[in-house]
């Protein structure tokens, strides 16, 4: 006979918002930020940690969330896609991913837009290789990574 599936409460600042849960033990992070927190721009995609469409920041760095469960975020701080921009508007990272044609499907863009935010947080002034091995992360079928590269630079303050 298997073991009942464990309830507890969790607080997750969200975006600036915090939201109480009561979760599975074994229910993800992402799932907790899609499904109960109603926060769809974070996307699931291998649930293996490998295409990086779930990456998030926690307490500022960037994870996956697919790897963690809701419970491990329980106190902490987490900013998704939904958390980059203010008032209905595009950070400077999203503009310029729209201005250099930096998505297609769009499906990779929210993990993709998280990774490199935390890249420009900590490295305002990035190489073309270092924006490559800060993106490394997301597998992206459609741009082919040129366009991307491009809007990072742009937002670092090099020539696109």
């Amino acid at each position: 006979m298997s073991d009942p599936v464990v309830e507890t409460m969790v607080a997750v600042q969200i975006n600036g918002t915090v939201y109480e849960r009561e979760v599975a033990a074994r229910r993800l992070l992402v799932h907790f930020i899609r499904d109960d927190c109603d926060l769809t721009g974070t996307h699931v995609g291998c649930d293996t940690g490998n295409c990086g469409a779930c990456t998030v920041l926690l307490d500022d760095h960037a994870v996956k969330s697919c790897m963690l469960l809701a419970v491990q975020a329980d106190g902490h701080s987490v900013t998704t896609v939904e958390g980059l921009g203010a008032d209905g508007e595009l950070d400077e990272l999203q503009q310029a991913f729209s201005d250099h044609h930096a998505l297609q499907c769009g499906y990779c863009t929210p993990g993709m837009l998280i990774s490199a935010t935390y890249l420009l947080r900590h490295n305002a002034e990035p190489t073309d290789a270092e924006i490559a091995k800060a993106l490394q992360g997301n597998i992206c079928r459609c741009t082919g990574y040129w366009n991307i590269v491009a809007a990072v630079r742009a937002v670092a303050g090099g020539s696109a």
